[in-house]
């Protein structure tokens, strides 16, 4: 501490250039700063802090008889040790400076001893002795800064909008369902003529806001023969003949369908009606609250995870394809009278595709047996529930095989299988999008493998090398998922052609949605069938009253 307070020592500068008598403690080697008040050199800014990591301020130059180099650095003093003055030098002689030694300067003479004085304590020590200090040269370890979350982009496959946008438009339309049902019947759920258990509209407003009803998208047989021309009303309330007031075209409403008063040949398509889009939106509405109630939690579980996974494209493409595969397979197959609506078809697709994820990287999973069995039992009780009487059981089929056929498609390829081909399995591009860092090997930028548009403009460039050097496996496997896309898109024209031209129908296809089941003297298989006998008055055909109340039961929702 002596040594240190010597260093801190307010004396003024001596020398010829003061006009102020010599310091006993006169130093001749490199001496450190003076007090800030009395530098010439270097001034202290008024807003610094002694504490500031900063560069090692210079020192001044020496104020005894010590010049500048020129060869010093950005002009600072030169500061290298030149010896005590010779003797006699100093116009007033100090007690310690005593003569040298054989004619040598002795740095160890008794001028140069560290003289003994009071510790100035605290704060009223000189500021320099701060910035005297060597540790000040070496800075504090920073503290670590929290990373900022990096902004999502809309379509980076984080942040699952496809599976967000649904829902929320599934809500709002299922909102102006109760809405609509509460104008039109005076209550917001069905309770006349009866309760509906799932707690939602009638089933006459789904069909007026777009449910898949077949009489309202082709002829049907039965009522072209039977010239049917009253139907049941969007808000009707009873089981009265009464209430069989309304034409086809006001019961399927949406710009309404041609008038078939006048057609007597099924095979006549003149006035047939053609609302097509109702295999689509169907997708957007549902039965009840417990309907959307399970279908948007199992779709902002197993969706919102499987949108996560392989991206927004791929999620939206399934989705879609398997509810619109769902709905054409039962409008091929299910009773003509089903009202049919919900999500369910496009969700089995989702089933399908993480079924299919779990049995690609099987090796991987942490609980594999565990996750398939919760998968298994989801599957099954769907399949049961759609059994039960009118219940379109054939949308959650034909969902579930269109997302096993574009699950191969789409997916990448097994994990064992990428073993046995060598092919390594990279990030599905419209999940993962890295930003090349520059500090990063150069020779590897992370865009070149992950963006599509780079990987199609070199295919496109060099399309035969992209089959070199491929084993025979993956030549099989590629083959089989290009015929199973075939296959779906060829499965899907031919539906539609028999649903509109050829009517070829299955006698025992109706087994897959309904059990072999009597109550009350009705099978379940012929619930939501129109089976239609007429009456005649006065050259007049119309629905006789004892199949009015059928006609209205067979009216069933597909949940």
């Amino acid at each position: 501490m002596a040594a240190n307070d010597y260093y801190n020592t307010s004396y003024p500068p001596t020398g010829p250039a003061t006009g102020h008598a010599s310091s006993p403690h006169d130093r001749t080697d490199a001496p450190l700063p003076p007090l800030p008040g009395k530098q010439s050199q270097h001034v202290v800014s008024p807003v610094s802090s002694p504490f500031d990591d900063d560069t090692c301020p210079p020192y001044p130059a020496n104020s005894n008889n010590t010049t500048h180099s020129s060869g010093a650095l950005g002009g600072y003093p030169d500061t290298s040790y030149h010896g005590p003055p010779q003797y006699g030098h100093n116009t007033t002689a100090s007690p310690y400076d005593t003569p040298p030694a054989h004619g040598h300067n002795d740095p160890f003479a008794d001028q140069n001893a560290i003289p003994l004085q009071d510790k100035m304590s605290g704060m009223s020590a000189s500021p320099t002795r701060y910035n005297a200090d060597p540790e000040r040269l070496y800075h504090a370890p920073e503290k670590k800064r929290r990373r900022r979350k990096e902004k999502e982009g809309w379509f980076s496959g984080r942040i699952t909008w496809v599976v967000y946008t649904l829902t929320i438009v599934q809500i709002g339309v299922f909102v102006g369902e109760l809405i609509k049902n509460g104008i039109l019947t005076g209550s917001p759920i069905q309770t006349k003529p009866n309760f509906n258990i799932m707690i939602g509209p009638s089933p006459y407003v789904l069909i007026n806001m777009g449910a898949r009803f077949t009489p309202c998208m082709h002829n049907i047989k039965q009522v072209i023969e039977a010239d049917v021309q009253s139907w049941p009303c969007p808000n009707t309330t009873s089981l009265d003949a009464g209430s069989l007031t309304c034409s086809l075209n006001e019961l399927c409403g949406l710009g309404g369908v041609p008038d078939q008063s006048g057609v007597t040949d099924f095979a006549n398509r003149s006035h047939e009606p053609n609302q097509w889009y109702r295999f689509i939106v169907p997708m957007f509405l549902h039965a009840g609250i417990i309907h959307i109630g399970f279908n948007m939690l199992l779709q902002l579980t197993l969706g919102r995870d499987m949108e996560k996974e392989i991206g927004p494209l791929r999620f939206a493409l399934v989705y879609f394809s398997a509810g619109i595969f769902g709905f054409v397979l039962g409008g091929n197959y299910a009773a003509d009278g089903i009202t049919s609506v919900g999500a369910s078809g496009s969700l089995f697709g989702i089933l399908a595709l993480t079924l299919l994820d779990l049995f690609y990287n099987w090796s991987s999973r942490r609980s594999p047996v565990k996750d398939l069995l919760f998968l298994l039992l989801d599957i099954a009780i769907a399949f049961v529930l759609g059994l039960l009487p009118g219940l379109d059981n054939f949308s959650h089929i034909g969902g579930f095989l269109m997302g096993i056929v574009l699950g191969i498609c789409l997916l990448h390829s097994p994990q064992a299988l990428r073993e046995r081909t060598g092919e390594d399995e990279l990030p599905y591009t419209t999940v993962s999008n890295p930003i090349h860092d520059p500090q990063a090997d150069p020779t590897h930028p992370p865009m070149a493998s992950n963006n599509p548009v780079v990987g199609l403009s070199k295919f496109a460039k060099q399309p035969v090398s992209f089959f070199k050097g491929r084993k025979p496996l993956w030549w099989a496997w590629w083959i089989l998922r290009a015929g199973g896309l075939v296959a779906a898109f060829v499965g899907f024209i031919l539906l539609l052609r028999n649903f509109y031209e050829w009517r070829n129908t299955c006698s025992w296809c109706k087994h897959l949605s309904c059990l072999p089941i009597k109550t009350n003297g009705v099978e379940w298989c012929d619930i939501g069938g129109l089976n239609l006998t007429t009456t005649s008055q006065n050259s007049k055909r119309d629905l006789g009253f004892d199949m009015a109340a059928y006609a209205l039961d067979s009216f069933a929702g597909s949940y």
